[in-house]
Parts: structure tokens; sequence; C-alpha cells
């Protein structure tokens, strides 16, 4: 069996760790901070920056895993290249994980190597440079640090005196070492989906079904699957997701996220592992869940195919302040519901908006999925955190 060294311990992490438990796979999880979710499942963990490239040298030489799996995107991804030289397999591939981690190198290969529908965008690393930036792409726009995650940093500028709120709010939310954003004009939108699209080493690209999400501050409140969307915006999604794939490589599960509009379908970002939004597929909407096809495409086992089974909808629980021992009341209620579920992730400490859990429900295919949806928005109120 392979040993899966785990960059990043959250919520998403945990059930890529039992997912491999369940077939036998040994996990080292890796975090900056102790008793991450991932880690209360696995085998070993490590404590470390995972921006500090010594220290990721040294846990690599440490364990000799068969597989890098990032989850986050505060890693020192460059050394990635070196791991792939000493054999080891970094997922889905060295350049996607360096590309991705990264919103500049990805957005420039959809738009300008790939030619794929993008938002206008530009790049700015000082305020003075962000309001230039405003001023070529328009008002409103969008400002996303180019190293962040959940959200972190992500505003939107309705007018002028937004924009040096915006700049402030971007170097607080971003990781890494130089502050840098990119601002992209506003996409009159109808609605958003990811697509989660796995990509296999002897077998072909697979789709799983549409999933349809709502954000606020930047993260995701709700998903649901199947997503309601047209064949020719289905197929166009596809395709671009096709493209972007596999000009990174590598085998795994990608989210892909997409702007759906009145002239089509536009590339928004991607992520080269499972996605939150996917959490929804842990109400058995599909034969195996995101985790498990991740695992399945990374070990090379093959995946015959993907079936939707059921809609469903995931809405996340959240915390409104900060405590040192969250406890949580109501999942009783909860329980006792049927056609729901829930995750609580275990996270040792919570401040105002982290996830700290999800509600997934659940009902047969062709059930309305703006019910299933508005179920699990109702029934994620029902827990509450306590500080």
């Amino acid at each position: 069996m392979s040993k899966i060294l785990l960059l990043g311990s959250g919520e998403l992490g945990k059930e890529f760790v039992i997912a491999a438990q369940r077939i036998g796979q040994t996990v080292i999880a890796v975090d900056s901070y102790e008793n991450a979710p991932a880690m209360q499942v696995a085998h070993g963990f490590e404590v470390i920056n995972m921006l500090d490239g010594a220290e990721l040298d040294r846990i690599v030489a440490k364990h000799q895993p068969d597989f890098i799996v990032p989850e986050i995107e505060a890693i020192r991804t460059e050394r990635f290249y070196d791991y792939e030289k000493q054999g080891i397999t970094v997922v889905p591939s060295a350049k996607a994980a360096n590309f991705t981690m990264n919103r500049k190198a990805i957005r420039d290969l959809a738009a300008k190597e790939l030619g794929l529908r993008t938002a206008n965008y530009r790049y700015a690393t000082s305020a003075e440079e962000l309001q230039k930036a405003v001023a070529e792409v328009g008002i409103p726009c969008v400002v996303k640090p180019l190293m962040s995650s959940s959200g972190k940093g992500q505003s939107t500028i309705k007018t002028e005196t937004d924009i040096e709120k915006a700049w402030q709010y971007a170097e607080e939310g971003s990781r890494g070492d130089i502050v840098e954003v990119i601002v992209e004009a506003f996409v009159n939108f109808n609605s958003e989906i990811t697509l989660l699209t796995v990509t296999q080493n002897n077998n072909p690209t697979l789709f799983c079904a549409p999933i349809g999400h709502r954000q606020e501050r930047g993260d995701y409140q709700e998903s649901w699957q199947p997503a309601i969307v047209s064949d020719k915006d289905i197929a166009e999604a596809q395709e671009m997701a096709r493209k972007v794939t596999e000009a990174l490589g590598g085998a795994g599960l990608f989210g892909v996220e997409f702007f759906l509009t009145d002239e089509g379908v536009y590339f928004s970002e991607l992520s080269p592992r499972p996605h939150d939004t996917g959490m929804v597929t842990l109400a058995g909407t599909q034969n195996f869940n995101e985790f498990e096809l991740h695992l399945r495409a990374v070990l090379s086992l093959p995946i015959f195919e993907i079936t939707l089974e059921k809609a469903g909808a995931s809405a996340v629980i959240l915390a409104h302040g900060n405590s040192n021992n969250p406890t949580y009341s109501g999942i009783s209620a909860v329980a006792a519901l049927p056609k729901t579920d829930f995750r609580i992730f275990g996270k040792p400490t919570s401040r105002p908006y982290r996830r700290m859990g999800v509600v997934l429900t659940h009902d047969s295919l062709g059930t309305n999925i703006e019910t299933v949806t508005e179920k699990a928005k109702e029934v994620a109120k029902l827990i509450t955190i306590n500080l």
C-alpha cells in the first residue's frame, strides 16, 4: 500500500484521509497547528509552516512518501518540481499544484494560452497599481489576492472610495511573501457552478453532474447537485475544463468554477483537489463522493463511470465568535430529521465565520433542487456553536 503526505489538514483533507483509510493507505497529515481535522484520523502528523521550504524538505525526507497531496494554497509549491525528480508523485502534478496555488499562473494559462473566455483582468502589487487597474477594468470589479483561500482578502469595489479599503483587506488575507492581487471586471452572471473534473492516468477524463453554489464574503454558503444547466452550457464548460486540466497534467480531481451568463460560459477559477462546494457529494448524490474519486484517480485505480444517484444539497455551519473549546447544540434535532445528515469537522478552535461543519440533505432525482437546498439552509440554523 502507498504512503501519502497530505499537505493541509482541514475538513476536506479529513474526508480524503477517511477515504484513503478505507482502502488501506497510510496517510501523514501536515498543517500549521496541532489537532487539525485530518490529523484526527491520519496515521501520523507533522506541524510545520508549509511556506518554509527547508521544513518541507525535512518532512519529505523523513517520511519518504509515494504521493504528496496538497489540500491548501499556502505551500512552497516550487519545491514540488524537485520532489517529482526524486520519484515522488505530486498530485495532480507539480505543474498543476504550482500553477493553481497562484491565481496569476492559472488565469494567464486559461486566458492567454488556452483562449478560454474569462472576465477582463489586471494585476496590482500596490495600492497605486490597484487604482490604475480598477480604472482599466472598470467599476464594479472584484479584487482577490493571488495567494489566498476560502475567500480570504476578497472584496468587491463598487465605488472609488472602496479601493484603499480593498487593498488593505487583500493584504490581510494574502498568503505568501509578496502581496499581489488580481482585479477582475464584474461578470453579470446568472449563476455559478463547480464542475468536478476527474483526470486519470490511463483512462478518459470524467465529469460529475454540475454543482450550483452561493457565496458570501468569497466563501461558499450552500451548494446543490445537480445544478440546472443547459446542455449547451454543460458542453462548453466540459470542453473548457478538459482543456485546462489537460494543460496542467497529472491525475486527480479538479474543482473547476464557471460563471453562466447570457453570452455563454466564463472560466473563473480552478482548484487541483476536492472542492468545498463538492461536500454536497457526501449526501450520497453520486456513486463515489469527490474524495473517493480524488483518491482513486491518484492511485490510478480505474473509475468506470460517475453516476448521479440523488438530488442533494449542503449548507455550512458557521461559528460566530472566538472559542478555544467550541461545543454544539441542536445536533439531536438534526439527527431526527429524514433525508438529512451532518458533519462536525472537529476544529479545535472557532472564530467568526469559520466553517465548523456542514448539513447535508438529499431526495430522489427529479425533486425540485431549490426545495432540497432550502431545507439544508433551514436545518443548518438548528445547530448552534457555543463559545
